[in-house]
């Protein structure tokens, strides 16, 4: 199957998340949560022209989960940190929420969405925290940025994402090898400037590189 680059389109927005703020005292970091042994097997794809020895990877944390267990417990204890992230990436939310452990857990044949909800809460409820910290202190953010694997149909759990995520991004391949990088709507995504119009990011892989295409602009 061909790689559609997702994990590394994320790692690149860490990089770039580093780099963007790398002045800014004591905030200067990025969390980037993943199952390690996923991550060892498709390692994530650098863009064309990146130093792999640059400091910047010194301000990438990588945190390795199993399951929705451990990352409840690194929210649930986020607001414990002294300084905070500029960003928590999460790759593959999805995968860490086993359908028969989570009907077990909850008694319930809708265990997995239960599960999903209430780490998607705990989630918002941290970087909320946090940003308040953050602005009381005199500025800066944190942001929350989750992936989600799927093939063919909409996933089921997208109604859910629809409610806690304001902004839903999708990848797809454009059949030339090439993939599309679009957003989709979501309860707090509008666009009252310029309505029907959004732009989408056209990009490959190519020599073990995340290459940049076009920008394209869409109409709805």
């Amino acid at each position: 199957m061909v790689r559609s680059g997702k994990t590394s389109l994320l790692f690149q927005f860490a990089v770039n998340s580093a780099l963007d703020k790398e002045s800014r005292d004591g905030n200067s970091y990025v969390v980037f949560i993943c199952n390690r042994s996923r991550l060892e097997n498709k390692p994530p794809f650098l863009s064309q022209g990146m130093d792999p020895s640059s400091d910047v990877f010194q301000r990438i944390q990588m945190k390795y989960v199993e399951d929705d267990e451990g990352m409840k417990k690194y929210f649930a204890a986020f607001h414990m940190h002294q300084t905070f992230p500029l960003a928590v990436i999460v790759d593959n939310f999805g995968d860490f929420f086993h359908e028969s452990n989570c009907q077990e857990r909850y008694g319930n044949h809708r265990g997995r969405d239960l599960a999903i909800v209430r780490t998607l809460a705990l989630c918002r409820d941290a970087i909320i925290h946090a940003n308040e910290r953050l602005e009381s202190a005199g500025g800066g953010s944190c942001k929350l940025l989750l992936s989600e694997t799927h093939h063919g149909d909409t996933p089921r759990s997208l109604f859910i994402y629809k409610r806690w995520v304001p902004s839903i991004f999708t990848i797809k391949g454009d059949g030339s090898g090439s993939f599309l990088l679009s957003s989709i709507s979501s309860s707090g995504s509008t666009s009252a400037s310029e309505p029907g119009r959004k732009n989408a990011a056209k990009y490959s892989i190519a020599l073990q590189y995340l290459m940049l295409e076009e920008i394209i602009e869409e109409t709805d």
